[in-house]
């Protein structure tokens, strides 16, 4: 979903949220907005508009770390930038330390960033990734799906996902290898590989091929 309308009730009135990820629409949603006759409008409407040229950009964990909400937004609304990447590994180390707030507020703020994303690629594949790595941790819709398939059968999975998320080549006999895996350290280890890595050599190094 790229807009979400929201209309909320203040002490002194309403007002209507609009939260969108394309720069397009946010701008056209800042306008003012008259209804009724051009005479004798009745009503005047201007939306408080989130969107990427009002939600800062947080692509660090320190600044993730201070305000996670803030962090969440971010990622999502910057989801299609070229350094989306970065925002989205902020989050989860932030979300692995005590500002999280516990495990159960940390699911909260996890299903919220997955929700936001909407499959956008690579984003949606990169978070899958980094949610997937920390499975003990984390109890997204996505580790349960994980755990639910087997532990080692989720991490080939993530593991693909991510490879071609990225747009990094490998061989049939890599594949084969990936899949016929049954070793969690070693899919963990090549996991977190895919998430720096940009060639099938930095991936599989020990791969014979």
């Amino acid at each position: 979903m790229d807009t979400l309308l929201r209309l909320d009730t203040a002490a002194d009135g309403s007002f209507l949220l609009v939260v969108c990820r394309d720069r397009h629409t946010a701008t056209w949603a800042t306008q003012q907005f008259s209804i009724g006759p051009p005479q004798w409008p009745t009503l005047t409407l201007r939306p408080l508009v989130l969107g990427p040229d009002t939600v800062p950009v947080i692509d660090t964990p320190e600044a993730a770390a201070k305000d996670i909400p803030l962090a969440v937004l971010s990622s999502t609304l910057h989801s299609r930038a070229p350094e989306a990447g970065a925002k989205l590994k902020s989050l989860a180390a932030a979300l692995k330390g005590p500002q999280a707030d516990g495990e159960d507020t940390a699911s909260i703020y996890i299903e919220l960033t997955e929700q936001g994303l909407d499959e956008t690629p690579p984003a949606a594949d990169l978070w899958r990734h980094l949610m997937a790595v920390g499975l003990s941790i984390f109890q997204s819709q996505t580790a349960q799906a994980l755990r639910a398939e087997g532990l080692s059968e989720g991490l080939s999975e993530a593991l693909l996902v991510v490879l071609s998320g990225r747009g990094v080549d490998i061989s049939d006999a890599a594949r084969d290898r990936i899949t016929s895996c049954d070793d969690h350290d070693t899919l963990t280890a090549w996991l977190t590989r895919a998430a720096t890595a940009t060639t099938k050599a930095e991936l599989f190094a020990d791969v014979e091929e």
